[in-house]
C-alpha cells in the first residue's frame, strides 16, 4: 500500500499534563486488597510509605546478609523459601537478620501462602513502622498479579475533555467545543448498539508505552449529561450492553463548525494524528452543520479506521486507480 501523501500531528492542549504517579502502601492496599486477597497482619503502621518501583522483590539473599543488589524500593514478598529459611535460624539470629531487613527503606512486607509472621518478627516490623500483609495466594501467582496492578498504578494518565465510545471494536474519542453536539452524537451511536465508555471527561492511561486505555472517572461512570434533559443513567435507559468500563483508544474525532474548517479534505490522502502522552492516534476532523447525520459519519470513520488497520485504504486505492487510468489515456 502506498505511503500517505502527507501527515500532520496535532498535540493535545486540553489538560495535557502527564501526572506523576505517587503510589503509597495505603493506596496500593485500598485499591488491590480484594483482588490480591490481602489482609493486614499486625498493627496498621507504615501506610504512608511510598512504593517507588512497580514490581515485586523476594528478599531471600537479603535475609542471608547480602545487600549489594537489594531492591529496597519494591514491595517485599516472603514465600515458602524465605519462611522456611527464617524458621531454620536460631531465634536471636532470625531477629537480627530480620531487623537488618527492616532497617532498609522497604515499603511493606507481604506473606504469601497464608503464612503468619512469627511474633518476634512482627514486633520488629512494628518498631520499624512497616506494614505486614498476608495473602493465601501462592507466591508466583501473587507476584504476577501484584506486578500487573502496580504497572497500572504507575502508568502515566491524562484527562481529555471529550466523550469515548466503542464503535465496532474501535475506541473513538469525540472532541469538540461546548455545544457542538458531542452528546447527541454519542446518543445516536448508543441507539445503533454501540457502547459508551465516558461522557464529556475521559481519563486516558498509557500502558507499557505502546497503547492508550480510556475510561471514565468513577463519579461520572455510566452517566451522561444531555442538554435540556439533564443527567441520565445510560445503563438503565439503554441496557447494560450500552456501557463499557474501559477501551483502547484507536481514533480521535474532532467536531468543528463548518465555517471554522479552513480546508475540507475531500479525498483523505493526507493523514492527521492526535498526540496524547507522546503516542500518535489517528485523527479526523468532521465539519458540523445542520442536516448532517454526525453519528453516522463517526460510525463510518470508525469503520474506515478498522479497514485501514486491516491494510485497506480506500483513498490510496482510488488514487492508484486514477493515476493508472491517466497513464493509460496519456499513452493512447
Amino acid at each position: 500500500m502506498a505511503e500517505p501523501r502527507g501527515t500532520q500531528t496535532i498535540t493535545s492542549t486540553s489538560n495535557q499534563q502527564k501526572s506523576v504517579p505517587v503510589v503509597t502502601v495505603e493506596s496500593f492496599y485500598n485499591s488491590h486488597a480484594e483482588k490480591l486477597q490481602m489482609k493486614l497482619e499486625g498493627p496498621r503502621v507504615g501506610f504512608h510509605r511510598k512504593i517507588r518501583e512497580p514490581t515485586i522483590n523476594r528478599p531471600g539473599l537479603a535475609l542471608s546478609g547480602f545487600y549489594t543488589y537489594f531492591a529496597e524500593k519494591r514491595v517485599q514478598v516472603l514465600g515458602a523459601a524465605e519462611h522456611s529459611y527464617l524458621k531454620s535460624l536460631r531465634t536471636n539470629v532470625r531477629v537480627r537478620r530480620f531487623r537488618a531487613l527492616c532497617e532498609r527503606k522497604i515499603p511493606c512486607l507481604v506473606m504469601s501462602r497464608g503464612f503468619h509472621l512469627a511474633p518476634e518478627l512482627l514486633a520488629v516490623t512494628g518498631e520499624a513502622k512497616i506494614a505486614v500483609f498476608r495473602t493465601p495466594m501462592i507466591t508466583m501467582k501473587f507476584i504476577n498479579a501484584a506486578t500487573i496492578a502496580l504497572e497500572m498504578d504507575f502508568s502515566p494518565t491524562v484527562t481529555e475533555f471529550g466523550s469515548m465510545v466503542d464503535v465496532l471494536g474501535i475506541g473513538v474519542l469525540i472532541r469538540g467545543a461546548s455545544g457542538i453536539g458531542k452528546s447527541e452524537c454519542v446518543l445516536g451511536l448508543i441507539e445503533r448498539g454501540y457502547s459508551l465508555v465516558a461522557d464529556d471527561v475521559t481519563r486516558i492511561t498509557m500502558l507499557e508505552g505502546r497503547e492508550l486505555m480510556a475510561t471514565a472517572p468513577e463519579l461520572t461512570r455510566n452517566h451522561m449529561e444531555v442538554r435540556g434533559i439533564g443527567i441520565i443513567d445510560v445503563a438503565k435507559v439503554f441496557g447494560i450492553g450500552s456501557i463499557r468500563v474501559e477501551k483502547r483508544l484507536d481514533l480521535v474525532v474532532t467536531l468543528k463548525d463548518w465555517h471554522e474548517v479552513e480546508e475540507v479534505d475531500r479525498i483523505g490522502l493526507d493523514r492527521e494524528f492526535y498526540e496524547i502522552l507522546g503516542l500518535r492516534v489517528p485523527h479526523v476532523t468532521i465539519p458540523v452543520r445542520p442536516g448532517r447525520d454526525m453519528a453516522r459519519l463517526i460510525e463510518v470513520a470508525a469503520m474506515d479506521e478498522k479497514l485501514k488497520g486491516l491494510g485497506q485504504n480506500a483513498a490510496f486505492d482510488f488514487n492508484t486507480k486514477l493515476l493508472g487510468l491517466m497513464e493509460q489515456k496519456g499513452a493512447t
